[in-house]
């Protein structure tokens, strides 16, 4: 098999995932997506003969034009350019999950900043603002007061770009200190972690803590919900718990209860694995070669 690798940078990600393939006798071909023209009609000469193309541009505008490009071509992409138009905006991303009937935060999109603080001051407070475009945490807001919004609001209105003035506010979801990362082929969990911090943020990016997370039957339930309502792929699906959590957040204790609940915040398209590889039993990248094989496989068999 011969095997696309798009990408900016080479992250710790990216050697895991290169030195399996390898290990596999795969033929690869690395495509610095930074170095590439892109041809409406005709397809640059890396992508010649590919059997399939990972995405693993850093950068979300890339990854979104890039999987467009390879649609059109008629070359084979991990994850679809589907997939990767709905999983890198926010709005697109909640619009998806609701549609679909998974349980997602309550969310409002507005257009100018006093239709935003209608939208704060009726959701009340603490809530949180997010850019509708961004990862690992960034530019997030939890907003605790008026005068805090009237600020955030504010500096958003005077950024320039226009996906600033697009204000989506989301309810604040008290959760327990912790919350959800699954990576799942397909919708199928390939393994699961919980990221923990004393700050309401606890994205491993932001420091949060890593472990091994054991999901049970309504959190994959959630995850293939999840994973069909963006279109399916190679993703990351960010659940956090809203309901009989024990306070002290420990999963033995929550595995006992039937009453747990969950919502799904986030969909990921090109989700980083590194610290969910570290955190867990199962081999990542082993996993996530052997689902690429049988897809691959399984799309030449259908004709795809």
């Amino acid at each position: 098999m011969k095997v696309g690798l798009l990408y900016s940078r080479i992250r710790k990600d990216e050697k895991l995932l290169l030195e399996e393939l390898r290990d596999r006798d795969h033929e690869i071909e690395k495509i610095d997506v930074r170095k590439e023209q892109f041809n409406i009609s005709e397809a640059p000469e890396a992508f010649d003969d590919v059997d399939v193309v990972v995405d693993r541009c850093l950068a979300t505008s890339r990854s979104v034009y890039v999987t467009q490009f390879l649609d059109a071509y008629g070359v084979p992409v991990i994850n679809s350019a589907e997939t990767a138009d709905v999983c890198s905006d926010k709005v697109k991303n909640s619009l998806a999950l609701e549609r679909a009937g998974v349980p997602t935060p309550n969310t409002e999109v507005a257009f100018t900043t006093d239709s935003a603080m209608e939208t704060i001051e009726k959701f009340g407070y603490p809530c949180v603002i997010k850019p509708v475009v961004g990862s690992w945490g960034r530019l997030m807001a939890k907003v605790e007061s008026r005068s805090a919004a009237e600020a955030i609001l504010e500096h958003k209105a005077t950024l320039g770009h226009y996906q600033h003035k697009v204000f989506y506010v989301q309810e604040f979801v008290e959760k327990p200190g912790r919350d959800i990362r699954v990576l799942a082929a397909d919708g199928e969990p390939i393994a699961a972690e919980s990221r923990s911090s004393d700050h309401w943020l606890t994205n491993a990016a932001k420091g949060g803590e890593v472990a091994a997370f054991e999901l049970d039957d309504r959190a994959r339930e959630l995850v293939a919900a999840a994973s069909d309502a963006v279109g399916g792929g190679l993703l990351g699906v960010d659940l956090m718990e809203t309901s009989d959590v024990s306070e002290s957040g420990d999963s033995e204790a929550r595995q006992t209860s039937s009453d747990v609940e969950y919502t799904v915040h986030e969909v990921n398209h090109n989700v980083e694995f590194k610290a969910l590889n570290d955190a867990v039993d199962v081999d990542v990248p082993v996993a996530v070669v052997d689902w690429i094989e049988n897809k691959v496989a399984t799309e030449a068999e259908a004709g795809v």
